[in-house]
């Protein structure tokens, strides 16, 4: 039954932009839909109550097994998918106010969205182009304003998507912790402890915004076809891909507008403490 959520919610969507936009809505589709609506939501309610008791009765707190009952009943992708929409949408509040996330006093932010604005702004460009160009052609009311919603969805995405860039910079902390991330998409904090090395090295691998090579445990986080910085680790640390899965590198490649910058930032808590323990590091 979860699995209906992935049809049922851009469908709830789109009704109700619809209706938002005057489109003239035959009374027995709304009740249809809302009563199809309706029976899926008792059914989730009914579900998470049983894994909710479940969860109660083996001893797990309130909080806890509200959670397990929560992850049983909707599926790990939906809910990662909502999270990250809820988290675009914040970072776009974010960008307008000129805010920035998880940055402290003393905290370098580096910036990595140089290699991709402009994408994201020809994105921009041509989904602006295909809504008035649907507008021009299409001559049915109701499928003109169903991809109309579906266009303005996608344009407040894109600028989401690119808002949280803007708003999450990479974070190299006083203490020499580093945060690497990618929008809301990406986040891999990483201890000041664990950096061994930290190098400026420019490369255009091929691959996705993720990618792990499994045998030396390198992980490569993709701007533009490109990273700058490399960062050696001295054990492995975990991530969460941007779907949910997780993995974790003891080498970790990604971009920075100014990579030279961030890396000099790095090298101060190395050049102070990295050689207690014997490992020269490597900064260049």
């Amino acid at each position: 039954m979860s699995k209906a959520l992935w049809v049922l919610v851009p469908a709830e969507l789109t009704l109700v932009g619809c209706l938002l936009a005057g489109v003239a809505v035959p009374a027995p589709v709304i009740w249809a839909a809302e009563a199809v609506v309706l029976t899926v939501v008792v059914v989730e309610a009914v579900v998470v109550r049983r894994r909710y008791k479940a969860a109660r009765l083996a001893g797990a707190e309130r909080r806890a097994a509200l959670a397990r009952a929560v992850e049983a009943a909707v599926p790990a992708t939906v809910r990662r998918l909502l999270v990250n929409e809820a988290r675009g949408l914040t970072s776009l509040v974010r960008w307008v106010a000129r805010r920035r996330h998880g940055v402290r006093e003393g905290d370098l932010a580096a910036s990595y969205t140089g290699p991709q604005t402009a994408m994201m702004y020809g994105f921009l460009f041509v989904s602006v182009v295909e809504t008035v160009a649907l507008a021009m052609l299409i001559p049915w009311p109701v499928v003109h304003m169903i991809l109309l919603v579906l266009d303005v969805y996608g344009v407040v995405m894109v600028l989401a998507m690119h808002a949280g860039c803007v708003t999450r910079p990479h974070v190299v902390g006083a203490d020499g912790s580093l945060l690497v991330r990618w929008g809301v998409l990406f986040d891999m904090p990483i201890a000041s402890g664990l950096i061994t090395a930290a190098r400026v090295e420019r490369r255009y691998p091929d691959g996705s915004l993720v990618r792990i090579d499994e045998p030396g445990g390198t992980l490569d986080l993709i701007v533009g076809g490109q990273t700058t910085v490399r960062v050696e680790l001295s054990e492995p640390v975990g991530f969460v891909r941007p779907m949910g899965g997780r993995g974790t590198a003891t080498v970790v490649r990604f971009h920075a507008d100014d990579p030279a910058a961030l890396v000099a930032r790095l090298k101060a808590p190395l050049a102070d403490g990295g050689l207690s323990d014997g490992i020269a590091p490597r900064v260049a």
